[in-house]
């Protein structure tokens, strides 16, 4: 049976698991990334599968190319399969749209103004956080109009099994120094790192209320896929778990 997490947003979504899917082996079983290996046919069943279970048809669900980096796409209509755009946030006041974000342990963002009817989804890895992707989401839902934004950051690695580097470290202290709040020092140049929390706090800074759903994906693997412990465990194939958000009708 498909599984999802859903929160106090207004407006249909859904923080979907790996379970419920049709995929095996590494992929086990609701895989919805489309980078890998896993058979195609059933990649698109199980993105099929979570549009149908928030009410969408599923050639309503728009997905990225995600890079890591800023660039926010206003959805107006869909897109091909072959000419999916490159970018890691989308925005759309289109009634029926449904925007995908795909995540194995980076942060997928999910925003709603449900009065003005106005939604977004982010992919907010450490990388895109620090560049400033979820203040661009919030420009551009108030470019069409959003007033009153929420946003809830879902399932993705959490501090305890999220050990990082000095690039990272600098990166984000360079910044402001206020936010070495968010790392706990476990070693020489190795840190634990509080993505939710530090997303929380850029979002929080420019006026949005946030919340978290705190799973670990790297600590549930019952429940979620992750690039990290894939990483660790030197598997060559693993999934991708995604996140949506529908603008009401």
């Amino acid at each position: 049976m498909i599984r999802m997490l859903t929160s106090d947003l207004m407006v249909p979504h859904g923080f979907f698991t790996r379970q419920g899917g049709v995929s095996t082996g590494a992929y086990d079983s609701l895989n919805c990334g489309m980078s890998g290996h896993d058979d195609p046919a059933h990649v698109s069943e199980n993105r099929a599968r979570a549009a149908r279970a928030i009410g969408v048809d599923p050639t309503s669900l728009m997905g990225l190319k995600q890079v890591h980096g800023t660039h926010v796409i206003k959805v107006v209509a869909g897109w091909a399969a072959g000419d999916t755009p490159q970018a890691d946030a989308m925005v759309t006041d289109r009634p029926g749209i449904a925007l995908g974000i795909i995540t194995a342990d980076c942060a997928p963002v999910l925003f709603a103004d449900s009065t003005n009817r106005i939604v977004g989804a982010a992919h907010a890895g450490w990388r895109g956080a620090a560049a400033g992707v979820l203040e661009a989401t919030v420009t551009a839902m108030q470019a069409l109009g959003a007033e009153t934004i929420f946003a809830v950051i879902g399932p993705c690695i959490r501090r305890n099994s999220y050990e990082v580097g000095a690039d990272l470290y600098h990166t984000i202290v360079s910044r402001e120094s206020a936010d070495v709040a968010f790392f706990d020092q476990t070693r020489e140049n190795h840190w634990q790192f509080d993505l939710s929390g530090y997303a929380a706090k850029r979002l929080a800074s420019i006026g949005v209320n946030t919340a978290i759903i705190p799973h670990d994906t790297y600590a549930e693997e019952d429940l979620f896929f992750s690039h990290r412990r894939r990483t660790r465990r030197a598997e060559r194939g693993g999934g991708h778990q995604i996140s949506i958000i529908r603008n009401a009708a």
